[in-house]
C-alpha cells in the first residue's frame, strides 16, 4: 500500500509542475521603484523637449 502511495504522489507531483507550466500568470512584470523613477524622468524630459 505504501509503495502504492509513494508512485501516485509522485506522478501527482509530475502532473502538477507540468500544468503549473502550461498556464503562466497574467500579473504584470514587477517593476522597482527606481526603474519607475528612471522611466518617470525619460517621460518628463521627452515632454519637455516636444
Amino acid at each position: 500500500m505504501n509503495r502504492k502511495k509513494k508512485i501516485n504522489e509522485t506522478l501527482k507531483k509530475r502532473m502538477k509542475k507540468a500544468n503549473a507550466k502550461l498556464h503562466k500568470s497574467n500579473k504584470p512584470r514587477y517593476i522597482s521603484k527606481a526603474e519607475r523613477a528612471k522611466l518617470e524622468a525619460e517621460g518628463i524630459a521627452r515632454s519637455a523637449s516636444s
